[in-house]
């Protein structure tokens, strides 16, 4: 029997409307719109927990989420191969994501703090069901994954960003579960705390403004957010070396885009180790030791010498071609 083969996916920045994930969609609308509702209560009320403003968890937590479930939606409407399983993880993701910031925002609303808390059997039961929410989100997002590789790119370049920023997201999305263990602090003296995002100082304290990143101490929460968002900074990267394609002959070339961009997610996954390390050895973001700094300077140098070859490569690659081509003009 013969087949008609799927078409590859062409990874479109016009998908038409009907074609993205709705309920992924209507999520990230809502959440827009909470952003701003957050955004307003930052500004005007000046309540604090743990040093800081009630709303900056929930206003981080919607811009974040409005992201991820924008990002989520395009791209399963991409889908060829596997569409109902996507179809349902993607579902899966937008009810277990509206779940954690529904938590998120209550518990800001009700002052008191929605991670870690069992203090109380409420604060027990909001922290039960939203980390049951975020294993899931987890798990639903893995699924979402394995069918997007078995959905093939008709661009090299924005098919490997793709894949590889949803591998990464997938393993920044995990590096979570970091957190959730009690402290040894907190096992010697059990506040109804179990659970921490600082390494080596408490949780609250100074810290970045808005990110809130601890800068007295390490902060795993770090690594989490930079791993998770690969999910948009990768393909940002394949978009921009399309946009220099139109000034520089040499990025027209689909191998030499797929070859940078798989450099910088090598460089990425790297980024996303050296600040895994620097947070669970208690150093702040903010003052790198001579380690952290070896390593990130190792990172970003083999990151530029793999481009300059594949850029070399790539040149040499015309240059040899050129002569056949001007043959088969001739």
């Amino acid at each position: 029997m013969i087949t008609t083969p799927t078409p590859a996916t062409d990874w479109r920045l016009d998908l038409p409307p009907s074609r993205w994930h709705r309920p992924l969609l209507v999520l990230g609308l809502l959440l827009a719109g909470l952003t701003i509702a957050t955004l307003v209560g930052w500004l005007v009320d000046d309540r604090e927990l743990l040093g800081v403003n009630l709303w900056e968890k929930p206003l981080k937590f919607a811009i974040s989420g409005t992201i991820y479930a924008v990002t989520w939606a395009w791209i399963i409407g991409h889908f060829t191969r596997w569409q109902r399983a996507a179809w349902w993880a993607g579902t899966v993701i937008a009810v277990t994501l509206a779940i954690e910031l529904v938590v998120i925002v209550g518990a800001a609303a009700a002052g008191i703090t929605s991670h870690f808390n069992v203090s109380t059997p409420l604060a027990t039961t909001l922290w039960s069901i939203m980390a049951t929410a975020i294993t899931t989100l987890w798990v639903a997002t893995f699924v979402a994954a394995v069918a997007l590789w078995r959905n093939p790119g008709a661009d090299p370049a924005r098919q490997a960003a793709i894949r590889t920023g949803v591998a990464i997201s997938l393993l920044g999305m995990g590096l979570a579960f970091l957190m959730t263990g009690p402290t040894a602090d907190q096992l010697n003296d059990f506040q109804g705390i179990a659970g921490a995002h600082a390494v080596g100082v408490a949780d609250g304290g100074p810290g970045l403004p808005l990110l809130g990143w601890s800068t007295i101490g390490g902060d795993l929460r770090i690594p989490h957010f930079i791993g998770m968002h690969a999910l948009q900074a990768l393909p940002l990267l394949a978009l921009l070396l399309e946009l220099g394609a139109r000034r520089v002959p040499l990025l027209r070339d689909a191998i030499v885009r797929r070859a940078l961009v798989l450099t910088g997610a090598g460089a990425y996954l790297g980024v996303v180790g050296l600040v895994t390390m620097q947070a669970l050895r208690g150093q702040s973001i903010v003052a790198p030791d001579a380690l952290t700094l070896s390593i990130g300077i190792a990172i970003a140098a083999l990151a530029l010498a793999v481009s300059f070859g594949v850029v070399a490569a790539g040149s040499r690659r015309q240059r040899l071609a050129s002569p056949v081509n001007s043959a088969t003009r001739g």
